[in-house]
This record gives structure tokens, C-alpha cells and sequence, in this order.
């Protein structure tokens, strides 16, 4: 088994006054050459946005983003007429394919939202653009792995245009997990939102992560109450 740990503190941080942004990967003015991905994993962005403040209409294409927020709610635009807004417990994905012009802003005038932006690159090129959300029930995450988005379409949950799969857990501290990838050649990130856990030898706590890869099963140990995002990829030549 290979590791990677990226410890919370580790990660690049910007402060744009309306934005706080802490980048697990190199993104914008934050570069470090040993850290532009894991595998099809791009992006893992820790945003916290002022209250009427957000990100206006840009661009983008060929990129799997996800937003899933932690805090608050999004309000959310795009060049296919969608308005939408995304509460906490749901998950947001756009298909960028061909190209896509959208917007997030915080849904609320005074409050912060504090978000999750994550961007995989895809498996085909240039489809046709898609946007789709769903809102998940915590209680079907508690002391287990919740499965968010997979490749599977008509799956009951949101669809990405890569063999990936992104779930979400809710452990109480003394509760053990085992990982296994789904396929040959797959690693998975494990993004600790909050809480303590032990795994690989590491112990990892809020807002810590480690990377996985070349293993056939992994078990992982909570030491505190703690939420869990794992996010498992193709590991890229």
C-alpha cells in the first residue's frame, strides 16, 4: 500500500476578504508541484463565503465539479437557465464537458457559507454539459459510508462522467470501517471534516487527509465523533 497525508495546516490558504479559501491542491496563486492531484481528484477546495458575496459567471469545460456545502446554502446559476439553491445534506455536480458559464453565490445576505468545491477530471471529453443535485439523508450515513455520486448511472444518486465514487459517513468515536477500491487501479481519498481517526498507521483529525492507493483493503479506526468524505478515483499515469 502507498500513502499520502496532507495535513490541514499543510494546505495553501487565500484570503480574499469576501473569500477564504484553503486549497488541498495547487489551484491559482497557490502552487506546489508535488501536490497538482491525486489521481482524477484535481481539485478539494475549503471555501468560506460573506453573507451576499460569491463567485460571478465564469467558465469552464472538460471538469467534473462538485460543491457540496458544509455550512449555509448556495445559490447557484448557469448559461443552461438553471437557478438553483443547495442547502447542507445536498450534493451538487456539473458536468463542464463542451464548456459551461455559471455562478455561486451565498444564498444568504449576512450569513457565511462554508462549502466543499472538488473538481475530477472527467472520463470522456466534451459531452454535452449537465448539471444535476440531490439532497441525501444524514441518517442513512450514520456509522457507515453513504455513497453521494458513483459512475453508475440511474443509480439513485448523482452520476459523474468517471469511475469515481464520493461518499460521505457519521461516526460515533469506537467504530471501525474497511476499505476496498471498487476497481483495479483505484486510490481514495479520505478527507476528515471533522473528528479524529487512525488509519495506515496515521492519525488523522479535522480537516487532515490521506491518500491511498496499491492496496486490496484498508481498515479504518474513529477515535472521536467524526464526519468523513472519501473520494475514490483512478489513480492517473
Amino acid at each position: 500500500m502507498e500513502k499520502i497525508i496532507h495535513r490541514a495546516n499543510s494546505r495553501g490558504y487565500a484570503n480574499h476578504g469576501w473569500l477564504q479559501s484553503y486549497h488541498t491542491f495547487s489551484f491559482a496563486n497557490y502552487y506546489q508541484p508535488e501536490r497538482i492531484h491525486f489521481g482524477a481528484l484535481r481539485v478539494l477546495n475549503d471555501d468560506t463565503v460573506k453573507g451576499g458575496m460569491g463567485f460571478g459567471q465564469h467558465p469552464h469545460d472538460n471538469m467534473e465539479i462538485v460543491s457540496i456545502p458544509l455550512q449555509g446554502a448556495l445559490e447557484h446559476k448557469d448559461n443552461t437557465g438553471r437557478h438553483e439553491r443547495i442547502l447542507s445534506n445536498d450534493v451538487q455536480i456539473m458536468s463542464a464537458g463542451s464548456g459551461i458559464t455559471h455562478s455561486e453565490f451565498n444564498a444568504s445576505k449576512t450569513e457565511p457559507v462554508n462549502f466543499l468545491q472538488i473538481w475530477v477530471f472527467p472520463k470522456l471529453r466534451n459531452i454535452q454539459p449537465r448539471y444535476q443535485q440531490q439532497t441525501f439523508d444524514p441518517a442513512d450515513r450514520h456509522n457507515r459510508l453513504q455513497t453521494v455520486i458513483s459512475p453508475e448511472a440511474n443509480s439513485g444518486v448523482l452520476w459523474i462522467n468517471q469511475d469515481a465514487w464520493f461518499s460521505l459517513g457519521q461516526f460515533d468515536a469506537g467504530q471501525s470501517l474497511e476499505l476496498t477500491p471498487a476497481l483495479p487501479g483505484q486510490g481514495s481519498y479520505l478527507f476528515v471534516l471533522n473528528g479524529q481517526l487512525e488509519v495506515a498507521g496515521e492519525t488523522l483529525q479535522t480537516r487532515d487527509a490521506i491518500g491511498i492507493w496499491d492496496y486490496e483493503n484498508v481498515k479504518v479506526n474513529i477515535t472521536a465523533p467524526t464526519e468523513l468524505l472519501r473520494i475514490e478515483v483512478p489513480m492517473l499515469s
